[in-house]
Formats: C-alpha cells, sequence, structure tokens
C-alpha cells in the first residue's frame, strides 16, 4: 500500500491543557449515538451538516425546571421563548408539555397562532410591536408587555379605535448588581420612570396594569440577581396597588438561566459556575414570599428558552478536507461554519467524534466552507489525524443557532427530531434554490 508523503512539522504542545482525563495528546472524545441513534446512520439517511434534536432531554430539561418551580410556588406558568429556537416540531413540544407561547415580534405571533395557540395564550414581548399588529394582538386578548412610550401612546390609540380599557403588563429594568446592565428594554424602576408610565396609563384611562415584567439578562450565572429582580418587582407591585387601587394578577421574571455551554474566556466549566435550577427557583419564590405584602399571591410566570433546549441540540459535520498552514497547525475544513453555528462567538462548543483514531493529537483548529477568514469553529484544539468523511458532533446547540443561521453561501441544514421512541424523523428539509428564490422577481 502506498502512503502519501507528509512533510514532518514541529509543533509546541501546551501541557497546560492535560486534565485528571490525561495527556492531551491521547485524549479523545467520542460520541456514536444521539438517544440510541447511530450518528453514521443520521448522516448517511439525511445529510450532512444536519441539526439533531432530542426530544428526551427536552423533557427531562422542561420536567425538572417544572418541579423545581411547582415544588415551591402554587401558581407557575411557563412560556416558551420562540426566538430561542422557533422549529414547528419544537414549539409543539413545548406546548405539549403545558408551555404558552412567549413572541418579540409580529412574525413569531403570527408562528405562534398558526401552531394553534389562541391569543390569550401568547405573551407579547419586544421593543417594537407594529401598531397594527399590537391591534391583532388586543382583539385576540393577548398579554402584551409594554415597553416604551411610544407604544403606550399606540395602544391608548388602539383604545379609542376600539372603545375599550385595555389590560396590559409593564416590562421595566433595573440595577441587580449584573453588568451590562439590560437598560435597553423596559422602564427603569430606579429613576422612577416605570411608575410614571404607570401614573400615565390611570390618568388616561385608557389600560390599566395587570402585570410586571423584567429580563434582567441573559446567561446569568448570579441568582442572586433574580432575587433582587423579584424584590423589585414585588415593591412596585405594591406602590402600583395600594395608590392605583389595582390588581397585579402576575409578574414575569423573563428568562436568562445558563445552558451547560462553556463560555469562552471563563476558565472553569460550566458545571462549575452555572447555578442550579433549585438556585434559580428558590431566589425567585423565596422573594416573592418575602416580599408579597397582598393576600394573595401572583401568578408567576417564566420565559425560559436557553436552560430548556441548548442541551437537547447536536450539529453533525463532516470533515471534507485538510491543510497544514504555515506555523505548523493543521486546518480541517467542515462543511458547517458560523453561517449556521451564530454562537460559536462566545461558547467553547463539545466536539466529539465518530469513533477513535489512531496515533497521538495535534494543535488543529476547525474551519467552515464559508469563503470568510472568520469562518471558525474552534480555533485551538487537539485532535488525532482524522480522515476524509470524520463525523464531528457539536453540542450543544439547541439555543438560538438555528433561528440566527444565516442563508449565506451555503444552504441552511436539514433537522431531524428524535422522539422518545427512539426514532429519528425529519422536522426540517434542507433549504434548496426552489425555497431561496421563492418570491423572489
Amino acid at each position: 500500500m502506498t502512503q502519501t508523503y507528509e512533510k514532518p512539522t514541529i509543533n509546541k504542545i501546551d501541557f497546560a491543557m492535560a486534565s485528571k482525563y490525561g495527556s492531551p495528546l491521547k485524549t479523545q472524545k467520542i460520541r456514536q449515538s444521539i438517544d440510541g441513534v447511530p450518528i453514521a446512520e443520521l448522516s448517511e439517511k439525511f445529510g450532512s451538516p444536519l441539526f439533531v434534536y432530542s426530544q428526551k432531554t427536552i423533557e427531562e430539561k422542561y420536567n425538572t425546571l417544572k418541579e423545581a418551580f411547582t415544588s415551591r410556588y402554587p401558581d407557575v406558568q411557563f412560556s416558551w421563548s420562540y426566538k430561542t429556537n422557533y422549529l414547528n416540531a419544537i414549539c409543539k413540544i413545548y406546548h405539549d408539555l403545558g408551555s404558552i407561547a412567549e413572541v418579540v415580534s409580529e412574525f413569531e405571533y403570527q408562528k405562534a397562532r398558526a401552531l394553534g395557540v389562541e391569543g390569550k395564550d401568547i405573551i407579547f414581548n419586544g421593543p417594537y410591536k407594529p401598531k397594527e399588529d399590537l391591534k391583532i394582538a388586543v382583539q385576540e386578548g393577548a398579554k402584551i408587555h409594554v415597553d416604551n412610550l411610544f407604544e403606550l401612546g399606540d395602544l391608548e390609540a388602539i383604545a379609542d379605535e376600539l372603545n375599550i380599557t385595555i389590560p396590559v403588563a409593564i416590562r421595566i429594568n433595573m440595577n441587580t448588581g449584573v453588568y451590562p446592565q439590560w437598560s435597553r428594554f423596559g422602564f427603569n424602576y430606579e429613576n422612577g420612570e416605570a411608575l410614571e408610565a404607570v401614573k400615565r396609563m390611570y390618568a388616561k384611562g385608557k389600560l390599566y396594569l395587570v402585570g410586571i415584567h423584567s429580563h434582567i439578562g441573559t446567561f446569568m450565572l448570579d441568582a442572586n440577581a433574580y432575587r433582587l429582580a423579584t424584590m423589585k418587582i414585588m415593591q412596585l407591585k405594591h406602590q402600583v396597588e395600594e395608590t392605583f387601587d389595582a390588581n397585579i394578577a402576575y409578574i414575569d421574571l423573563g428568562g436568562g438561566f445558563a445552558s451547560k455551554s462553556n463560555l469562552k474566556g471563563v476558565y472553569q466549566s460550566a458545571e462549575v459556575i452555572i447555578p442550579t435550577v433549585d438556585d434559580y427557583a428558590e431566589a425567585i419564590t423565596g422573594a416573592i414570599y418575602e416580599f408579597n405584602r397582598s393576600d394573595t399571591l401572583p401568578q408567576l410566570y417564566l420565559e425560559t428558552g436557553r436552560h430548556l433546549i441548548d442541551e437537547a441540540g447536536y450539529l453533525l459535520t463532516s470533515v471534507q478536507g485538510w491543510k497544514r498552514f504555515p506555523d505548523g497547525k493543521k486546518g480541517y475544513v467542515l462543511d458547517a461554519g458560523v453561517n449556521i453555528l451564530y454562537t460559536s462567538t462566545w461558547y467553547n462548543f463539545n466536539i466529539e467524534l465518530d469513533k477513535r483514531y489512531e496515533g497521538d493529537n495535534e494543535p488543529s483548529m476547525l474551519n467552515g466552507p464559508l469563503c470568510m477568514n472568520i469562518d471558525i469553529i474552534e480555533e485551538n484544539l487537539m485532535l488525532p489525524a482524522l480522515d476524509r468523511g470524520t463525523i464531528l458532533s457539536i453540542s450543544p446547540v439547541g439555543a438560538y443557532n438555528y433561528t440566527q443561521a444565516m442563508q449565506f453561501i451555503r444552504y441552511k441544514p436539514a433537522v431531524v427530531l428524535i422522539d422518545t421512541e427512539g426514532k429519528a424523523r425529519l422536522i426540517k428539509e434542507v433549504d434548496n434554490l426552489a425555497t431561496i428564490n421563492y418570491r423572489e422577481v
């Protein structure tokens, strides 16, 4: 057998990368199946690259989070965050589990309605809600969370047009000790802007307050920030109820619970730095009990997205070739790039091989297929010599990657769901020229 000659290279190996699992020269992470379905079978049947979701993991994560809150609080309602993953089959799973819909655009609102979600079971969030779509949401009884004064004015005009008084919630932002503070959304609590907005509602008599909402950030690593947010929401709730003889039926703590993704620039693993679901639940429910001054407790809404779906998602991608860079590092070319892995900017993914490969690991880079120098999935990874056709499993990628995937240079890939019976079914076909050219003139 004739072997192709490869010029030898000398690479500096950073042994600081060694861990309890052994030398970086020998360690290999391997995944040969997802929920019992072989990786090779998935790739052969549905193509590469391929998003794969585990319904078993989705349901396990949901039930664990639900138990953490419902065991502590009598009235909890989950609302699925459509922006996190709006694939129909995924949304249906969460609705079947008991979630209502949380949307941040007319597109997402329409998608929820098309899936059979009633208006009353939709939370309409976001900094921009077109007036014509606000009017539809009002008429259909959606829970509208007011973000700014212009939106407040639109709702007042709609109240006049329909000759009704509209129930609304207000979104507020506040200092919870987390930087950067999410001050872009809603009305500020500390400077009195939130209370002034409520005063305007009652002064004009066209709107009345039934809920208070805050979403303090994303990938929150400090559960105590939720305690502070809940405390301030409850204080505003009491102030509004006392001042305007109002009844605030619910409070909404948004999302932001972290998943088990490993953040770039953070040297501790996600297992160490991520709060538990009990930490989040105790912080929120404990503060409601501590600061509630009413005879009844408010209903608690949660808009959890990332925490519930991220670890249920995988991307399968195949090695298409490799080259040796001038610095000696080996660069592999994959059929998936940053066009469909948007979150590669922030996370070090878990990357697993489809089998064990012979030989020592060496410093390697994973590049995507785009004609862009920034198309790098992983800049520095210790890998053995991989064959063309090697299938890599990248996880967790369930949150935001598909919804933010770009139709850039290459078609968006197919998506498969593995159900609780261990059967893989196609839930989104790969795009083609017909889908891309649709409606183009």
